[in-house]
């Protein structure tokens, strides 16, 4: 990609002002987005279609309290089921759902919850993606962690107790490419037990490399699944070609990736279609791919540095709690995230009825864990974050506060042998 719009040290240029303004207001000057750019791999997989077929004609204006009081009423959940516990006609149910959901996460759960935390090690980008704060046109201060930095940042981690990480970039193969990634991952794994990444999407050699290097799963967003919406919120970059994104866990899962994590950001487009999307994204690999750990995530927008306007469309807490209740009656073996993102009292709520997954400790800026963790001022320069964050609590405090709400906390569940 063109490098000269990375803008970490200066505003941009008079030529990169007018390409951002034509991208902004000229369809025409935009790559096609449903088209594979040179050296991205295409699959033979009908998961996309099936997906796709469900959710363009899914019409949640015909389903009626009938239709979702049956939904509840039924042992197992059908597709139809979902869709109407989807729809607006589930909304004066959600106390029924929510008691539904806490029962099927308790049968196939208990009363854990896990708990890890994000690493941000790059925050360099190659997309314009409107809503992002690493978006390439965002006037922001651009970083990219050495390996000793990457490590100091694990071990300071490490010594709170945490034994799950998620690594993080911002998406650019010349800032952060796989090797570099890779080097990463090979460090976590002496620091923790579970190791994820939450990356640019990559080819199945790829992520095979990845998986050696230490990697036990992949996060990818699709962001919306809407693709004529994606067009128009995704101007420049790789990220811009929907189905090379679409299809990336099921690379990962060929690559031999144990795990896949899939999301949608509720408030890009009409968040019950997304929400819909996920799900059956989910619901299909699963089918496919039965060996595999999967998960679901629901964040919302969040504001970003230097656009504070940017909220989720029509997504309240209401329909939050909505979505993730229809997910785990729909899907009661999958895990359910939710991030930081959400307010303390929310996720400690959510984790009661249907989550399975909470963050802790999080920074989404680049090298200030040090100053997070231990209050020490940090030696090295900072990189800005992609987003803010609502519930700022500690490994520690969120390891309390979810024992005080009965639950108990789970760092790792997983052994190499």
């Amino acid at each position: 990609m063109e490098n000269q719009f990375f803008v970490d040290s200066e505003f941009l240029s008079p030529e990169a002002l007018a390409k951002k303004h034509r991208l902004e207001t000229d369809p025409s000057s935009r790559t096609n987005h449903m088209q594979y750019m040179p050296g991205m791999e295409k699959i033979e997989s009908d998961i996309c279609s099936t997906v796709m077929g469900q959710v363009n004609n899914f019409d949640y204006s015909i389903y009626t309290a009938k239709d979702v009081k049956a939904a509840l009423e039924h042992e197992t959940c059908s597709l139809e089921d979902f869709k109407a516990l989807l729809s607006p006609a589930a909304e004066p149910f959600l106390e029924q759902m929510a008691q539904k959901a806490r029962v099927e996460t308790s049968k196939h759960f208990g009363n854990t919850v896990y708990l890890f935390t994000p690493l941000y090690i790059a925050n360099y980008c190659e997309n314009y993606c409107v809503y992002c704060g690493f978006n390439c046109y965002n006037h922001i201060n651009r970083m990219k962690l050495s390996m000793e930095q990457i490590e100091h940042e694990m071990q300071v981690i490490a010594d709170s107790g945490m034994e799950e990480i998620l690594i993080l970039t911002g998406e650019s193969r010349a800032k952060s490419d796989v090797a570099y990634i890779g080097e990463a991952c090979k460090l976590a794994r002496k620091y923790f037990r579970m190791v994820g990444l939450e990356i640019y999407p990559v080819n199945t050699d790829e992520y095979r490399y990845l998986h050696e290097c230490g990697a036990d799963y992949i996060t990818v967003f699709q962001e919306t699944y809407d693709a004529e919406k994606y067009e128009t919120l995704h101007l420049l970059g790789h990220k811009r070609v929907w189905p090379y994104r679409f299809d990336a866990q099921e690379r990962a899962l060929r690559g031999g990736m144990r795990g896949v994590a899939f999301s949608a950001l509720l408030g890009l487009s009409d968040f019950r279609k997304d929400a819909l999307a996920s799900a059956l994204h989910v619901y299909y690999l699963q089918r496919k791919y039965p060996q595999a750990e999967m998960s679901l995530s629901c964040p919302r927008l969040r504001p970003i540095i230097n656009n504070d306007k940017i909220n989720p469309l029509d997504v309240g807490e209401k329909q939050l709690c909505q979505i993730l209740c229809a997910y785990r009656i729909f899907l009661p073996f999958v895990g359910i995230t939710v991030s930081s993102r959400e307010s303390a009292s929310f996720r400690d709520g959510i984790v009661k009825i249907a989550a399975t997954k909470v963050s802790a400790g999080v920074s989404t800026g680049i090298g200030d864990h040090e100053s997070k963790y231990t209050g020490k001022e940090a030696e090295n320069p900072q990189g800005d974050e992609q987003f803010e964050i609502e519930d700022g609590r500690s490994f520690g405090k969120m390891y309390d506060d979810m024992s005080a709400e009965g639950l108990q906390p789970v760092l790792n569940d997983y052994l190499y042998v």
